[in-house]
């Protein structure tokens, strides 16, 4: 914190530095740290582990400093060429998390040890649907622009979460309904929008996962006051989750969590059983 004259007063008014979003994640300093004392102790210089795992110089160096993130890829091949025993892919799920918008990262841990989650997204097709170009397209349009490092984590980030989709202990139960309009939104291109929706197709035939579309038909509804995810821990307890414009909410309350949870059943009435969504997403691919 620093102060600063406010010249209409006069007064010394106190205002934050700028957000710790500038500084870089803890998690990939100490990954960095742990991959150069397994180099050393495995007698590799940066150049000769780079010519090992399929990287350049510059790239093993800047891991090592925590100035950028190591991938899943490089982590395998890390692990494998220093014989490391998992040391280094142990290490992977934290250093994939910290690639996200720090608004989203605490929502992130709740979200990874949560039994089932159910969400309603009106604008856009939720994160853990989405394609690679889709994700890119939506964060190539963020203003004000964000570097190309940075969509690029993020993207990374984006897909990695999507692994709780396949997680086999504990499984995990999704339901996700989206607004029609979401999908008819095109972000991108066509092509973009077709591979998409047949993304979403493909993600229905898993057991574990449903997707019901809100029809435009169905006018007013409670859910139009914005999106929303509901989870539940492996301990049963409930949260909410609620984000706009970056501005995150989480609340765990019995009371207000049972009020959220009374709204999400009524909308689950009100879209297009799964069926009906499916059917009406491959006639929107048709369209494209």
């Amino acid at each position: 914190m620093r102060a600063v004259r406010d010249t209409r007063n006069g007064r010394a008014v106190r205002t934050k530095e700028k957000e710790e979003s500038s500084e870089l994640p803890g998690v990939w300093s100490a990954y960095g740290r742990l991959l150069q004392h397994l180099r050393k102790q495995a007698g590799l210089s940066q150049q000769q582990l780079g010519e090992a795992i399929g990287y350049s110089l510059e790239q093993v160096a800047s891991v090592e400093q925590g100035r950028r993130p190591a991938k899943a890829a490089f982590t395998a091949a890390a692990d494998r060429v220093l014989e490391a025993r998992g040391a280094l892919e142990v290490l992977q799920d934290e250093v994939d998390r910290a690639k996200l918008p720090r608004f989203f990262r605490n929502f992130a841990l709740l979200e990874a040890e949560a039994l089932s989650r159910f969400s309603y997204d009106p604008l856009l097709i939720p994160g853990l649907l989405q394609t690679e170009a889709y994700a890119q397209a939506l964060l190539e349009a963020h203003f004000p622009p964000l570097d190309e490092e940075t969509i690029e984590q993020r993207v990374a980030a984006r897909l990695a979460r999507q692994a709780l989709l396949t997680r086999k202990s504990p499984p995990m139960i999704f339901v996700f309904i989206v607004e029609e309009g979401a999908l008819r939104r095109v972000v991108g291109s066509n092509a973009v929008m077709r591979e998409q929706l047949n993304h979403l197709l493909s993600c229905c035939q898993r057991r574990n996962v449903e997707l019901q579309v809100m029809p435009n038909a169905g006018g007013a509804h409670s859910g139009l006051n914005g999106p929303m995810v509901l989870l539940e821990s492996v301990d049963r307890r409930q949260h909410v989750y609620v984000e706009a414009q970056d501005v995150v909410t989480v609340r765990s309350e019995r009371a207000e969590v049972s009020e959220f949870w009374l709204r999400y059943g009524m909308l689950r009435t009100q879209a297009l059983n799964t069926e009906e969504s499916s059917r009406l997403i491959e006639r929107m691919v048709g369209e494209l």
